[in-house]
């Protein structure tokens, strides 16, 4: 295990080979802890699909998920991230199907994406605007604000879940209490405390399931209803269509969605112990636009990394590479196997969502600690907080307020994650340092 690995709370490194079936056991667990389908749903109700082409809509986002993820864990970052459909474009894909088709919708994900897979290579762009315009004080306050926003979003589906509000606030309990004494037991390093730790997430969503069946909210009657198997198609919504104005705003979205899986690439980097250079960050760009792409051909969305399974392996102490490939591989099994990816749609939403919430303090924890060794002063002080504050204003933003502004204006503020980012990168740039102030204060705190 490398050196830097071994200052973290990893038990399983990166490059460590584990056997499959444990891989699979740990993949499964990973997808598992995943809202995969949420944006989904969210997008083929924004766009007025019928049943059919949202259960269609649904496993193509699986499958180039899962192609997504191959590809950035094999040959682009090469770090144990898992790719998953992105809440950053919602509003925009919603406003431009809504106007132009379905067609246009695909159409202008194409070229954004190839766009973000030429500023790895060959351009090498990415690496160098990282370390100008997103060091670490703004790549962790990014982290903080990704599990921030993110909070809301798990009490909210608690609460808004069907059923009895009473008992899916009982049940998303049940499911976060679970995982955190797992976490607890895990601190032990030996024995049941391994165990426990590995298994942490599956429990908890066992245990969350079981007390839903208690109330009788655990309905598999859809997966008798589903295929056994089905073959995806390119463009299986229409044709592309090219227009140039829904293309730019894609591309201003795809560069939102790529400061905010730097975001992600920041938490597992820290988690793990792995130095983001500049050959791995121009690397990941190309992992990211090229699953992209490969997933907009068959009907899937922008694909980011997803910090919650950054949480998961700070949780589990498992980085393996191995655990993530293996999650991959199960998320293109969902895509084919509609059986499967009705499985995973069965279990209660209370569930997922109290295990969430848990993985959203990991990963504004992970977030802190990229930020702990940065002086707290004036300038610094206003580039973490105002974003925060502007992230909670936008997550409680009146929709009668998000829906008479202009079309651009709406897809920034329906994201808080995407208000906030921008926000910590622009306050970096434009805030001076107090470059003289801060070396006479060191020279006298030397004398």
């Amino acid at each position: 295990m490398a050196q830097n690995e071994q200052n973290t709370n990893i038990i399983v490194g990166v490059d460590e080979k584990i056997g499959w079936g444990k891989a699979l056991l740990l993949g499964m667990q990973h997808v598992l802890a995943m809202d995969l389908y949420i944006a989904p749903i969210i997008i083929a109700g924004l766009l007025a699909l019928d049943t059919m082409n949202t259960t269609y809509f649904i496993q193509m986002c699986f499958l180039a998920a899962g192609i997504a993820t191959l590809i950035q864990t094999i040959g682009g970052l090469r770090l144990p991230v898992v790719q998953g459909p992105s809440y950053v474009p919602i509003g925009a894909l919603a406003a431009i199907g809504g106007k132009l088709g379905m067609g246009a919708v695909f159409g202008s994900l194409l070229p954004g994406a190839l766009l973000i897979a030429v500023l790895g290579y060959p351009l090498k762009w990415f690496a160098k605007s990282v370390k100008k315009i997103i060091p670490p004080l703004v790549g962790g306050t990014v982290i903080v604000i990704v599990g921030i926003s993110l909070m809301p979003a798990a009490f909210t589906s608690i609460y808004n879940a069907p059923g009895n509000v009473g008992h899916n606030v009982l049940i998303g309990f049940v499911s976060a209490a679970v995982l955190i004494i797992c976490i607890l037991l895990g601190r032990k390093k030996k024995g049941y405390g391994t165990f426990f730790r590995l298994v942490s997430v599956i429990l908890a969503i066992f245990a969350g399931t079981f007390t839903a069946s208690l109330f009788g909210s655990v309905d598999f009657s859809t997966v008798k209803e589903a295929a056994w198997f089905s073959l995806p198609s390119f463009f299986p919504f229409g044709k592309p269509v090219f227009d140039l104005q829904a293309i730019l705003t894609m591309v201003f979205i795809y560069l939102v969605i790529l400061i905010e899986t730097t975001g992600t690439w920041f938490v597992v980097s820290t988690v793990t112990g792995s130095e983001l250079d500049e050959k791995r960050l121009n690397r990941a760009s190309v992992g990211e636009g090229i699953g992209c792409f490969v997933g907009s051909l068959f009907g899937g969305t922008p694909m980011t990394g997803y910090s919650s399974n950054a949480g998961i392996i700070a949780i589990t102490g498992v980085a393996s590479r191995m655990a993530i490939i293996s999650a991959g591989i199960i998320l293109i099994a969902l895509g084919l196997v509609p059986k499967l990816s009705a499985v995973i749609t069965c279990v209660p939403e209370p569930v997922i969502q109290g295990i969430f919430g848990v993985v959203c303090v990991a990963i504004v924890m992970n977030g802190m600690k990229v930020i702990q060794h940065v002086v707290i002063d004036d300038r610094n002080m206003m580039v973490i907080g105002v974003p925060i504050l502007l992230t909670i204003g936008t997550i409680v933003l009146p929709k009668e307020i998000l829906y008479s502004v202009p079309d651009f204006a709406n897809y920034i503020l329906s994201s808080g994650t995407a208000v906030g980012a921008l926000a910590t990168v622009v306050l970096n740039l434009v805030i001076p340092h107090e470059r003289k102030k801060a070396v006479a204060t060191n020279q006298e705190s030397l004398t």
